[in-house]
């Protein structure tokens, strides 16, 4: 297996960079797993809107969401020699540490720093790369709402005039750098409309890294190093999922968030369950050959080329499979990332 496998030609201009109204009016690109072997460069393709996934889905299925909220944590501050530094909140540590990215020069430990508009901090300690772990005067939270900004995947160039768009409908816990996207397209007509067809929704919550956005570099991708985010399985969802498995429902991971948290709980199920309910990090690095547990189709969008997550999809369907729709999707001009269209794959 080798990160060139994962590759695939994009024209820049597929890369979505507002997002469309209404939400569920986005394209979506249903494959059927069962049409077509794993290793097929023809696999069966149906291309329909996303308000039409409800023609795929039946009662008795179970879509499974992630309530996680972005913050805004795109930050501005002051060296106290006046220079200016960008600061990027990744991970919340405790109520005064995060680990964060920081850009600008001889930003070592011990270095002193003042958010625009909101409390001083440390570096506590220099971690990889421009990662720090910052120790702020007071808790940040409450400097967020008038002095972050909404941090955007690099790809995107155009301004967000409503930040709520890079936020799902049902977005509730904050702690993310980056939106659940596969969620975008959901909107409260559409959930009203499965859920009156019978199908049920649970939530899981996974606070989204930016490490989503990075490729893998190394020439082999058993090698690369996954950051750990931090997810909850509650008990009221590890009930519902295990119920729809015994009763022969599906178990449907709205985008790869849900997908980690899912197959993260199946590592915590009691015995003759699929998931066990549980709380803390995961570093669970889905490759082609894993084996899935808990989940049965997936609704995701299209991922970055050699990106961990094109690896995760490409583990649930094939990787010829995957690659063949994203060659068709590019073709019909389908819009990619964050602000783009959608798959359903089962």
């Amino acid at each position: 297996m080798l990160t060139s496998d994962f590759d695939y030609p994009l024209p820049p201009e597929r890369i979505a960079q507002t997002p469309l109204e209404p939400r569920h009016a986005s394209r979506l690109l249903v494959l059927d797993r069962a049409r077509s072997s794993p290793d097929s460069a023809q696999p069966d393709l149906q291309h329909t809107s996303f308000w039409q996934i409800q023609d795929y889905l039946r009662p008795g299925d179970l879509l499974v969401i992630n309530r996680t909220r972005v913050i805004p944590a795109r930050l501005f501050a002051r060296k106290e020699t006046g220079g200016r530094v960008e600061v990027l909140l990744l991970r919340r540590e405790d109520a005064l540490t995060w680990e964060a990215l920081v850009g600008g020069k001889r930003l070592t430990r011990g270095k002193r720093l003042q958010i625009e508009g909101g409390p001083g901090l440390l570096i506590a300690e220099e971690l990889e790369g421009s990662r720090r772990l910052l120790r702020f005067d007071q808790p940040i939270e409450t400097s967020l709402a008038h002095s972050g900004q909404m941090p955007l995947p690099p790809y995107i160039h155009e301004p967000l005039h409503n930040p709520e768009r890079y936020q799902t409908v049902y977005a509730q816990t904050p702690g993310s750098a980056a939106a659940p996207t596969a969620g975008l397209h959901f909107t409260p007509e559409l959930m009203a409309a499965l859920e009156a067809k019978g199908v049920r929704f649970a939530s899981v919550t996974l606070h989204v890294g930016l490490d989503t956005f990075a490729p893998v570099t190394e020439d082999d991708p058993r090698e690369h190093k996954i950051h750990s985010e931090w997810c909850e399985m509650p008990a009221e969802t590890t009930a519902a999922v295990n119920a729809a498995k015994q009763a022969g429902g599906r178990v449907i991971a709205v985008g790869t968030t849900s997908v980690r948290t899912l197959e993260s709980a199946a590592a915590h199920a009691a015995p003759g369950a699929w998931v066990g309910a549980f709380a803390g990090p995961t570093a669970l690095f889905i490759l082609p050959g894993y084996t899935f547990k808990a989940v049965d189709a997936l609704v995701t969008n299209f991922h970055l080329p050699k990106s961990s997550l094109i690896m995760l999809v490409s583990a649930f369907a094939g990787r010829e499979r995957i690659l063949a729709a994203y060659r068709a999707a590019v073709e019909m001009e389908y819009r990619f990332f964050s602000f783009g269209d959608a798959m359903f794959i089962f």
